[in-house]
């Protein structure tokens, strides 16, 4: 098992060195790769090498070398949340956005000076009294506070991108990247938090055997969406949508409102735009005369739903017209669904039992129940 986990960490390593070669020497690959991916290869780097140089004893077994990989133990969630929102943002590197790295300088400056330049004779006496297992105890803590909040601080900016984006758009986007890969970073976490608890409860060794896995956790997700941002650029790019800006500036009055209400349920009813399953809110805006804001507010005040809300509404409506009519006899639910203007199966079963209460198939069981029943 041992010689397995070696191998994996070399492979890791070495597959650490060749990525960041191509991000120094490929003009196509910097540019097409977020910075902040090229940084966690960085930090995976930095983890490995002091690995890599104990297991292979170039400088004996120097218990040094595996303090020094701990450089990048708080880097991970650091760099994961900054990495989540400048893609879902598209925001560049800002150099306010270093204060975020404070708490892994202090933490690298600590084991400095406590775990490496210390004398041997330092390190044994201060085993000796119990001083290193206690300070590794607090640290191991530490380090995994702070992960688990950046990484709270990712999950966060990923909600919330889902949540604007029904303020924007009608149909779902392919961001289930992001949502993998909090996933897998979040489980490698979980792992951590339960062996550190396994420590504390006395089973120190065990914990100490089993706290490499984690690192290969992390190698393989970092290495998995490093390799997949080189192939698949765009998996990392998010379609670019006019977000809307606060509309308390808006003169529309309660009668505007009012009129606008009955003439955007006439475009709906009238010119079906909900069938473009690429509409946006601006362009429904365009259609009855209005700005961004000021449909925000229409939908908000007068409707009381979302742009996503609303116009899944008339897409569910129509849905339900086509399924009812002869065109569904050599259709698929979702073959229909499309055609009445979803872009995704998930969408569509969501937005039919939000709106309708129970699944598309019950829904048209209980509605054919009921026909034979009345017919008879």
């Amino acid at each position: 098992m041992s010689t397995l986990f070696n191998q994996f960490v070399y492979f890791a390593f070495f597959q650490c060195i060749f990525l960041l070669c191509i991000y120094l020497f490929s003009n196509k690959n910097r540019k097409n790769i977020n910075g902040y991916v090229a940084f966690l290869v960085f930090a995976l780097l930095i983890g490995l090498s002091g690995r890599v140089l104990y297991i292979s004893e170039v400088f004996g077994k120097n218990f040094r070398l595996i303090a020094f990989s701990e450089f990048a133990a708080l880097l991970f969630g650091t760099t994961t949340y900054l990495f989540i929102r400048s893609s879902l943002q598209k925001k560049r590197f800002e150099y306010q956005n270093l204060i975020h790295y404070l708490p892994s300088v202090f933490y690298m400056i600590f084991i400095l000076f406590y775990f490496i330049l210390p004398s041997n004779e330092t390190l044994i006496e201060r085993g000796r009294t119990g001083e290193v297992s206690r300070t590794i105890t607090l640290f191991h803590a530490i380090g995994l506070l702070v992960n688990i909040i950046y990484w709270g601080l990712g999950v966060q900016e990923f909600m919330q991108f889902r949540e604007r984006l029904k303020n924007e758009i009608s149909y779902t986007i392919k961001a289930q990247f992001f949502l993998n890969f909090l996933i897998a970073i979040g489980l490698c976490l979980l792992v951590w938090v339960t062996l550190y608890l396994i420590s504390l409860f006395g089973f120190d060794m065990l914990e100490r055997n089993m706290r490499p896995t984690i690192w290969l956790g992390l190698a393989l997700i970092v290495l998995f969406i490093a390799y997949y941002g080189m192939i698949s650029p765009n998996v990392f790019r998010i379609s670019h949508f006019e977000e809307t800006k606060k509309y308390a500036h808006s003169k529309l009055s309660a009668d505007d409102l009012d009129r606008l209400k009955l003439q955007l349920e006439a475009v709906m009813e009238e010119k079906k735009p909900y069938l473009n399953q690429k509409l946006l809110k601006s362009e429904l805006a365009d259609l009855i005369g209005v700005n961004n804001p000021e449909i925000a507010r229409l939908l908000n005040e007068r409707i009381g739903m979302n742009f996503f809300e609303y116009v899944n509404y008339y897409r569910i409506t129509e849905f339900i017209k086509l399924a009812e009519s002869e065109k569904a006899i050599n259709m698929t639910f979702f073959g229909l669904a499309q055609e009445a203007g979803f872009n995704s199966k998930t969408t569509f079963n969501k937005s039919f039992k939000s709106l309708m209460g129970t699944t598309p198939k019950a829904y048209f069981n209980q509605s054919s129940i009921k026909n034979e029943h009345h017919q008879s």
